[in-house]
């Protein structure tokens, strides 16, 4: 498989405190990867680092062979590694619908001021844009609430919304961050099913997440940070059975690391 994303030798320091050492991995076209560890591991950090919204004490991050360290994150996004947050870029005031044609904004052809002014280009993109959104929303079975405003939106559509303004940018690597925190079971389940649904699409997809047990049914390889290194990397089945990982989860086989009877 082609390799997509290269993280290499990434480390990241804030003075003294090193919060992500020397990690390496890399991520595949078509794979969902996914990074786990125990609270102040260095996921965050790392997520942050790929996605250029901090710049590594050392090593590089590489897209398609590129190094995109150390440009901004929107250019970052524009050559198609974009980073969800969880629920800070939606507009609660808004409709489902209206969020979700904003995101297109990163790729419109028009400027500023042809916005402003209504020029053909302009036009042209909000259509564009229109139908995409449309497209979107009915491809993550959001169609029948695009006309709802966000803010009265139960927390499991919020989030699919949120995956819905990663679609609009077109991404390639998709960077999921905690996508399934706060949910209920049901919710949980839906939105493992979004996001092998996103993965069908043709995106890649990497995320950070804290429910072990949907990690371990939704991901392709997984790595395991502890104290800002990497302690593991392979299959769930591997990560399930690791020593180190067991060690690192409070030393018990249970459903913290997705071990379930």
């Amino acid at each position: 498989m082609t390799q997509l994303l290269q993280v290499s030798q990434v480390t990241k320091r804030f003075g003294g405190l090193v919060a992500v050492n020397d990690v390496s991995f890399s991520v595949a076209e078509g794979e969902i990867v996914s990074v786990i560890g125990p609270n102040g591991a260095g996921k965050s950090t790392l997520f942050k680092v790929i996605s250029s919204f901090l710049k590594p004490t050392a090593g590089e991050v590489r897209f398609r062979g590129e190094r995109i360290s150390g440009l901004a994150p929107h250019i970052v996004a524009r050559k198609g590694v974009v980073r969800t947050f969880q629920e800070t870029t939606i507009f609660r005031g808004m409709t489902v619908r209206d969020n979700v044609i904003i995101a297109h904004h990163l790729r419109s052809k028009a400027n500023l001021a042809g916005f402003f002014v209504g020029s053909a280009t302009a036009r042209r993109d909000e259509a564009e844009f229109g139908r995409s959104a449309d497209q979107i929303l009915n491809f993550l079975d959001l169609g029948a609430i695009k006309n709802e405003v966000a803010s009265t939106l139960p927390h499991g559509l919020l989030r699919a919304l949120g995956i819905a303004i990663g679609l609009a940018t077109d991404p390639t690597v998709l960077l999921l961050d905690e996508p399934f925190a706060g949910m209920n079971h049901a919710e949980t389940k839906r939105a493992v099913e979004l996001v092998r649904a996103v993965r069908e699409r043709g995106v890649t997809v990497l995320l950070v997440e804290h429910d072990m047990v949907a990690v371990m049914r939704i991901s392709d390889r997984i790595v395991v940070l502890n104290f800002g290194l990497k302690i593991a990397e392979g299959t769930p089945a591997e990560i399930q059975c690791n020593p180190k990982v067991i060690e690192a989860y409070l030393g018990s086989e249970d459903e913290t690391i997705g071990l379930l009877p």
